[in-house]
């Protein structure tokens, strides 16, 4: 099963749904996370709403800064939101040909330092609280050097 992780940097550039597209018929992938597409709301579902999946989940943005969508094809794969915030989309997965679930957990931390304290203190909590596989999709905006 193929899982494509994709920081868009902007989902409203006009060569978005292309490149979507041809990932899609490159890779074939159950599940997509697009991270940093700055739209958020009514617009995401709209953009989200022509792709080639069946299933969206989007967080709400801070003015034009973040948006994070896992997208999913309902013939392979259930997912079910546990939680979002701004930063994360927490959710279960069940792949129908193993009948196999797992904890998903999609995450573009923001750049601030206090707001990404959030975010790890939200990745202990819920690593108390499942006893099961999990993954871990993301981006974590922490420099290396400063």
């Amino acid at each position: 099963m193929n899982i494509i992780i994709w920081n868009c940097r902007g989902a409203l550039k006009p060569s978005f749904k292309k490149r979507v597209n041809e990932l899609v018929q490159n890779h074939n992938p159950a599940i997509l996370v697009v991270m940093e597409t700055h739209v958020g709301g009514d617009k995401a579902k709209e953009i989200t709403d022509l792709l080639l999946f069946d299933g969206a989940i989007h967080t709400n943005i801070i003015g034009y800064a973040g948006g994070l969508w896992v997208l999913w094809n309902a013939d392979r794969v259930d997912i079910a939101l546990l939680s979002s915030t701004e930063q994360e989309i927490h959710a279960e997965v069940k792949v129908h040909y193993t009948n196999d679930s797992w904890l998903f957990f999609a995450m573009y931390a923001s750049p601030k330092y206090v707001e990404r304290q959030v975010l790890w203190k939200k990745l202990i909590s819920v690593a108390e609280l499942y006893n099961m596989s999990w993954v871990i999709a993301r981006d974590f905006n922490e420099p290396l050097l400063s």
